[in-house]
């Protein structure tokens, strides 16, 4: 079991598609055990993209991802890290595949909707930024029907 972040980013929340994207998680069968609406501070923006300081595109990224609110979400799941990065499809909407989040609502090379951890240790790192409360433990009903039985809690 891996527990992920998902950020759907200002654009996902301006066009109306938080519900639909969320909806997908779900539907694949990740559990939410973290969701909050929240503005991200610049001091949480440069915690969460110090990887990219110094590049080309860092200080558009924070002035975007600091402008208007996101939703940060920590989905739980069987190899939830690799399912969320699969279900976003690639970076860019206009090379992402259909049937990908990114490939279904996204046409631009800018704004891609949603951030989704790139492996374990970076989930763990950004779950601690945008949930330092922690998330909570709770068992679906529909673990037993989603999971595999090794999977289910």
């Amino acid at each position: 079991m891996e527990t992920t972040l998902v950020l759907l980013k200002p654009d996902a929340l301006h066009r109306g598609l938080a519900g639909a994207i969320l909806a997908r998680f779900e539907a694949k069968g990740l559990q939410m055990v973290g969701l909050k609406l929240m503005r991200i501070t610049p001091e949480l923006a440069a915690q969460h993209y110090a990887e990219h300081v110094g590049k080309p595109f860092y200080e558009g990224l924070v002035r975007f991802m600091t402008a208007s609110p996101v939703i940060a979400a920590a989905l739980r799941g069987p190899d939830a890290v690799a399912v969320v990065r699969r279900m976003m499809g690639a970076t860019f909407g206009p090379e992402a595949e259909p049937g990908t989040l990114r490939g279904d609502f996204g046409i631009s090379r800018s704004f891609n909707l949603v951030h989704g951890s790139d492996s374990p240790e970076s989930a763990e790192r950004e779950l601690k930024l945008f949930f330092p409360e922690g998330t909570l433990a709770w068992e679906p009903a529909t673990a037993v029907w989603a999971w595999d039985d090794e999977d289910a809690p």
